[in-house]
């Protein structure tokens, strides 16, 4: 969201449907901002790709950039049951002809049926290999690395991190910036690494990110990536950790009453559909932080809207 120069416009993406951007920009009429007199606006990143929605593309594509400029014919990366990251690597494998390897968290998962989002992984060519969580949480030390590498037989693979976070994913979140910057003063976004939030928006604009874990490490994470990227961090970007709700993939019934009015409120108008995970923890935060009235009168706020719901959610 800006700090850098941004990537050149038109990175080479996978086949098939072309990428929609900008990604489209829609003002939504909502009582519980207006009468704060902010302004709040939907960025839909989830309609930039079919396979590759939201900031999957945005980090991605650098990435899918760099591994055929290397040569690499297999990518191999990490996530958790339910990680929307490893899905969209996994179509993105399967659309460049690639193949891909997911590391997954939790091998009292391995030899039992897989979930709808790890079924839709080896639907589309993924082999998945599990670990224990301990290894998992080891999984950037280099000796880690290499024995996983070794395990999996993929030596010499291209590797991307958990959530596709690294510097070319930042750098190619940079463009969000640059489509946002003349239309919004906050830009808001639900966090699970951090990759997206870890590009800013530039010196006269504000990012505010809302994790969907709890922890409290994020905002280290995040400095330290802008470091990696851009030499230093950033001050215009802020954290509010109240709205994990227990944790990632936890949506108690409050939050899916939440999501399921804001789809009655707006889905007509719209064409959303409240993904649950993320995008719902998000819209929630903002609709509780401008009761609290976190936002002056006036605020051009933008909710990034990252993920699609899976028709079984």
């Amino acid at each position: 969201m800006g700090g850098a120069p941004p990537p050149p416009p038109d990175p080479p993406g996978p086949p098939g449907p072309h990428p929609r951007l900008p990604s489209p920009l829609q003002r939504v009429e909502d009582d519980r901002f207006g009468r704060h007199g902010v302004e709040l606006s939907l960025k839909r990143d989830d309609l930039i790709h079919p396979d590759l929605p939201g900031n999957k593309y945005r980090k991605l594509v650098l990435n899918l950039r760099s591994a055929a400029d290397t040569g690499h014919d297999t990518l191999l990366t990490f996530g958790g049951a339910y990680s929307n990251h490893l899905r969209a690597t996994a179509a993105a494998g399967r659309l460049l002809g690639l193949a891909t390897v997911g590391v997954v968290r939790g091998d009292e998962l391995a030899g039992r049926p897989l979930n709808p989002s790890l079924a839709r992984c080896a639907a589309d060519g993924m082999r998945l290999h599990f670990v224990d969580r301990s290894t998992y949480r080891e999984k950037a030390e280099p000796a880690t690395l290499a024995a996983l590498l070794r395990e999996t037989g993929c030596r010499d693979a291209y590797v991307i991190p958990e959530g596709g976070s690294n510097p070319l994913a930042v750098r190619g979140c940079t463009a969000l910036g640059e489509e946002l910057r003349e239309h919004t003063d906050v830009a808001a976004v639900a966090c699970g690494t951090g990759g997206t939030l870890a590009a800013g928006l530039g010196p006269d604009r504000r990012a505010l990110g809302v994790p969907v874990l709890k922890g409290g490490f994020l905002g280290e994470d995040i400095a330290a990536l802008q470091r990696r990227t851009f030499g230093e961090p950033t001050a215009n970007w802020r954290l509010d950790e109240r709205f994990h709700w227990g944790g990632y993939a936890r949506t108690p019934p409050e939050l899916l009453a939440f999501a399921e009015d804001f789809e009655h409120r707006h889905g007509d108008a719209t064409g959303l559909s409240v993904e649950r995970l993320y995008v719902a923890k998000l819209l929630y935060a903002l609709t509780v932080l401008s009761e609290e009235g976190a936002f002056r009168p006036g605020t051009r706020l933008t909710a990034v809207i990252t993920g699609t719901r899976e028709p079984s959610e």
